[in-house]
C-alpha cells in the first residue's frame, strides 16, 4: 500500500469537508435525558432477554434475522489484546455456527497508534482475542471508499473501509457500554465509528483539521458527526441490517481500553434486539436510567458528562428510527414491559 497516497487522500477528503464543517453548529442538549413519556412519533419492537448466554444471543438475533441475506458481515467489536469486557468468543461462535453459516466477522482499523493501528497488529490481535473460528475482514486493509451521508449537515458522504461494499447484508452485534468520548457505546458507534477507514473516516469524525489534538472534536459536535457515519453505512444496507446490543460487563470505559478499562460497578442486564438502530440504542439508555442511582451512578455520569444522548436525538432527527418502542419479554411469552420492568431486581455485577 502506497503510504503517500494514502495521506494524501487523507488531507484531500479533510479539506473538501472544512466548508461543510464551518458551516455546520451543533446541537447543545446532549446532556438531558428525555422520558418516554415526553416523547412523540411511531413505536418500534425491541425484544428483551435477561439470558446472558450462547442461548439468549441466538434467541435474541433470531427475532430480528428476517432481511438477513446473500453475504453478511457481523460488525463486532472484537477489542485490545485480553480485552476483559468484549462478548464472549464462544458466543459469537455459536451464533455464528448455527444462523450466520458462511459470515466474515468485519473490523477496520483504529485511528490511535496500538495493537489494531496497522493489519498486521490488528491480526495479531485477532489471534490473541481468539477470534479464530472464522474469517475476519479488515474492511480498510485495501483501501477506502465512500457512502454518501443524505441529509447531514456535517459531511455530505463518509469514507469507509473498502471492503464493507461487498456484503449483502450486516448484523451489528454490539457490547453495549460507556465511553470515554461517546459516552456511551451501542449499536451507533459500534456503525459509525466501526466501519468509517483507520485513516480517513475516523479523522473526519475525530480532528479538525490544522490542529494538533486528534480527539479535539467532542460532546454533540461528536455525537452529530459519528452518526451522519453511522447513517451512510445503515442508508448502503437499507432493510438487511439489524441490530443486536448485549448489556454485560458494562465498564464506563470503551472496549478500545482493553484491560486499562475501568472497573465494572454497573449491573448486568440482558440483551436486547431490533431491527431499528434509534430503538434498540434508546431502550438500552432508559433500561440505565430506570436503574436505581447507585446502580447508574457511574455510567449515567459518563453519558451525561460527555453529552452522548445527543446520539439519539440526532438519530431521530436524520429519520433513523424511532425513539418510542413496544418492549418484548422473550423470557415471558413475549409480554410487553416496560424499561423500569427489564430494569427491576437486578444484582450487583460480579467479576466472572
Amino acid at each position: 500500500m502506497n503510504i503517500k497516497r494514502i495521506l494524501c487522500a487523507a488531507l484531500t477528503g479533510m479539506l473538501m469537508s472544512v466548508a461543510a464543517w464551518s458551516q455546520a453548529v451543533a446541537a447543545t442538549d446532549g446532556n438531558k435525558y428525555v422520558p418516554y413519556d415526553e416523547r412523540t412519533g411511531n413505536e418500534s419492537v425491541v425484544y428483551f432477554t435477561r439470558d446472558l448466554s450462547a442461548q439468549g444471543l441466538l434467541k435474541a438475533y433470531e427475532q430480528v434475522n428476517g432481511n438477513i441475506t446473500g453475504y453478511v458481515g457481523v460488525k463486532l467489536h472484537t477489542g485490545e489484546p485480553q480485552g476483559p469486557n468484549i462478548i464472549p468468543r464462544e458466543w459469537v461462535k455459536a451464533l455464528m455456527d448455527k444462523d450466520l453459516k458462511g459470515a466474515n466477522i468485519i473490523e477496520t482499523n483504529t485511528y490511535y497508534a496500538g495493537d489494531r493501528y496497522t493489519t498486521e497488529h490488528h491480526r495479531k490481535t485477532l489471534e490473541v482475542n481468539g477470534w479464530t473460528f472464522c474469517p475476519v475482514d479488515i474492511l480498510d486493509e485495501q483501501g477506502t471508499c465512500t457512502l454518501p451521508v443524505v441529509g447531514g449537515k456535517w459531511f455530505k458522504k463518509m469514507s469507509v473501509g473498502g471492503h464493507l461494499t461487498n456484503y449483502d447484508s450486516m448484523v451489528a452485534l454490539t457490547h453495549f457500554k460507556g465511553h470515554t468520548q461517546g459516552g456511551f457505546g451501542g449499536s451507533n458507534k459500534n456503525i459509525g465509528i466501526g466501519c468509517a477507514d483507520g485513516r480517513i473516516g475516523k479523522a473526519w469524525i475525530h480532528t479538525t483539521p490544522g490542529q494538533p489534538n486528534q480527539w479535539d472534536i467532542a460532546r454533540e459536535e461528536f455525537m452529530e458527526r459519528m452518526t451522519e457515519s453511522t447513517k451512510a453505512t445503515i442508508d448502503y444496507f437499507g432493510s438487511h441490517v439489524t441490530y443486536v446490543n448485549v448489556m454485560r460487563n458494562m465498564s464506563v470505559s470503551c472496549d478500545c481500553e482493553g484491560v486499562m478499562a475501568a472497573p465494572v460497578v454497573t449491573p448486568d442486564v440482558g440483551i436486547l434486539s431490533s431491527t431499528d438502530i434509534l430503538a434498540v440504542d434508546q431502550a438500552c439508555i432508559d433500561i440505565i436510567y430506570a436503574m436505581t442511582a447507585a446502580e447508574h451512578h457511574d455510567i449515567v455520569e459518563r453519558i451525561e458528562t460527555r453529552h452522548g444522548l445527543r446520539q439519539l436525538s440526532y438519530m431521530k432527527e436524520l429519520g433513523m428510527g424511532n425513539n418510542r418502542y413496544i418492549l418484548i419479554d422473550l423470557d415471558n411469552g413475549g409480554k410487553r414491559i416496560t424499561a423500569a420492568e427489564a430494569a427491576k431486581g437486578l444484582k450487583p455485577f460480579v467479576k466472572k
